[in-house]
């Protein structure tokens, strides 16, 4: 379980865009109140996510904007990992519950290879597939089923997307503290030299993708947690507004959504005003091989389970007061909000 500390009047230009232009809005909150938003940042929103939006074929299509964001509602955000013109693997599948009214964010990761039934082909297989097989209609239908959850939204983006963000940002900071070397006969080949002070966006996936460590798919969650709190760090120290558009232009290339651009800005709006806490935990289980073809799979623990559909159930519901909104292990510990504030 990881948790994230109150940050005071972060632009969250929805956490559908991964937190990443949080940390722009947190360097700049002086002048990003509501209203400077709406002089400086409403308009560009619109226009770079125009083409992202892309709802769900096998649901009804909202036609007119959304009313205002004030109830819970759940997203499943998808970090895939597409080359060229193919369709990609959804390796970072995040289930989150955002809360506008209060600010509080429960992000609950799902490991890639976990073990579940993929909704439309009839079987069970990896869930990080069912976006290959049937895209993100698959993959939102999939989680639901595994966490007994709805899904109201989703938002997808390319991780070639953070590798020209991470460049256009000047690099970010990793924690490796050794050299990092894929070198199985059925990977991707390459080396991450450990203790630099800056990584490339191509070191950075490259961290992101490495799958040879002892610790298996836990680990890999762990590394995209970490890669996106690096990511957010390197955004709050921006101080160049030139380089806001451009970083919005390269999301708006690589995301995915079906929340309106109007949806964005009203939730990236009352995120300003409320502030957010963020709280995430990855799933229990262990990695077992299975099946004729001796695959490898990840487990969820049963209980482990039942106790984060629970958590999901409390969390969407708006009357739950701040101090129930834990995650599994944490009911003895300080509740939301109650923590001193995270110095980015």
């Amino acid at each position: 379980m990881r948790k994230l500390q109150r940050w005071h009047k972060v632009v969250a230009l929805s956490v559908a865009l991964l937190l990443v232009l949080a940390g722009i809005g947190y360097a700049n909150r002086g002048a990003l109140s509501a209203l400077g938003y709406d002089i400086f940042l409403s308009d560009k929103v619109e226009s770079s996510f125009a083409n992202s939006y892309q709802p769900l074929t096998d649901r009804p299509i909202v036609e007119e904007p959304e009313a205002k964001v004030e109830k819970p509602f759940s997203m499943l955000l998808m970090g895939v990992d597409a080359r060229a013109k193919e369709r990609g693997r959804s390796d970072t599948l995040i289930y989150t519950v955002i809360r506008p009214e209060d600010g509080n964010v429960l992000m609950v990761s799902i490991p890639r290879d976990t073990y579940a039934d993929i909704v439309g082909r009839d079987t069970k297989d990896k869930i990080t597939h069912a976006y290959a097989f049937g895209g993100p209609e698959m993959a939102v239908n999939s989680v639901e089923k595994l966490l007994d959850a709805k899904i109201d939204h989703y938002a997808s983006i390319n991780f070639q997307g953070f590798v020209q963000v991470i460049d256009t940002l000047g690099g970010i900071h990793l924690p490796i503290g050794k050299d990092i070397v894929n070198k199985g006969a059925d990977h991707e080949k390459f080396t991450v030299k450990a203790n630099k002070d800056s990584y490339t966006g191509v070191e950075a996936l490259n961290y992101v993708r490495y799958r040879e460590d002892a610790g298996g798919d836990m680990a890999r969650a762990d590394r995209n947690r970490v890669f996106l709190e690096e990511l957010i760090h390197k955004a709050s120290s921006l101080q160049q507004w030139n380089k806001i558009p451009e970083v919005l232009d390269i999301v708006g290339d690589n995301f995915q959504t079906d929340l309106l651009p109007s949806s964005i800005n009203e939730l990236a709006k009352k995120f300003l005003q409320a502030g957010h806490e963020i709280q995430s935990y990855t799933l229990k289980g262990e990695g077992k091989r299975m099946g004729a073809q001796n695959l490898w799979y990840f487990v969820g623990d049963e209980e482990d389970l039942a106790e984060v559909r629970a958590t999901i159930s409390t969390w969407l519901d708006a009357d739950t007061p701040e101090s129930l909104l834990t995650v599994p292990g944490q009911e003895n510990e300080e509740p939301a909000g109650s923590s001193p504030d995270r110095s980015l």
